[in-house]
């Protein structure tokens, strides 16, 4: 984080921080899901067993065939991997003003553009010029058909996660599919399908696993995965300097926020992406 030597200009950096660090996890549909988080401004290797052994039952005194692991590498946050900036302008009266009205708007300003850009990334971004690639443009995943009139295309999805044995533990689907797959009752009895998890409040769970309801994704697509085995790196902190004389000509000074992120599948096997069937 810049410093400055200005009474004014640590107290908002120290506003900004506090308000932005902490909340942007819980704020991001993707960092508050499960995922492995790994702090590192560095390019980081990360070790993963590709393939096992297999055991068998041996006789007394006679020889145990040895096997050996086979292991790969996920490599990610290369050093040219582009940062996710945001910036805002106030004004100096709004500064000398209102203290606490300037925190809620910085909030509010702050986490939505980064945290929606972010989500945005690691749910599709499609890893061209140096970006993020999103958790539905990963090779390797497991690919199924994605019908909102129709619950079972739900349950298919979850048969090919058992069948990868793999326990899936999130579903991301759009706003529009889901209020599609709630609106479906089963014929006799008019009950609806899909119901609310009387353990979570209003929270809502597909065939018992929770589900999170976003805009990130477009209609037609969603993600079953086990969160667990998404790798997701993070530089430090968000780096957050204080433009004090970019905009002095309007007395207004600036804000500019700049952070890090890249994401890879630790097993792809542990991701389902769901698109609907092409007409």
């Amino acid at each position: 984080m810049t410093t400055d030597t200005t009474s004014g200009a640590s107290l908002i950096q120290e506003q900004v921080a506090s308000l932005l660090v902490q909340p942007l996890e819980a704020a991001s549909v993707v960092l508050s899901s499960g995922v492995r988080i790994f702090d590192s401004s560095e390019p980081l290797r990360i070790p993963k067993l590709t393939a096992g052994i297999t055991a068998g039952f041996v006789a007394e005194n006679a020889e145990i065939t040895a096997a050996d692991v086979t292991f790969g590498e996920l490599n990610l946050m290369p050093s040219d991997r582009k940062s996710i900036k945001a910036l805002t302008k106030f004004s100096n009266e709004m500064l000398r003003q209102s203290t606490i009205g300037l925190d809620s708007v910085l909030k509010q300003r702050l986490v939505t553009d980064v945290s929606s850009a972010l989500d945005a990334a690691l749910l599709t971004g499609a890893g061209t010029t140096k970006s993020i690639t999103g958790i539905t443009k990963q090779t390797g995943v497991s690919t199924g058909t994605l019908d909102n009139t129709d619950p079972d295309s739900l349950l298919d999805a979850m048969a090919t996660a058992a069948g990868n044995e793999v326990e899936p533990n999130r579903w991301f689907v759009s706003s529009a599919d889901f209020f599609a797959l709630r609106k479906v009752k089963a014929s006799g009895t008019g009950e609806y399908l899909i119901q609310p998890d009387v353990t979570q409040g209003a929270r809502y769970a597909m065939f018992g696993v929770p589900v999170t309801v976003t805009n990130r994704l477009a209609e037609g697509t969603a993600v079953l995965a086990d969160m667990s085995q998404v790798a997701v790196v993070r530089d430090l902190a968000p780096s957050v300097t204080l433009l004090s004389e970019r905009y002095a000509e309007f007395d207004q000074q600036a804000i500019r926020v700049v952070t890090r992120y890249d994401l890879g599948l630790l097993h792809p096997e542990g991701v389902v992406v769901l698109t609907k069937a092409t007409p």
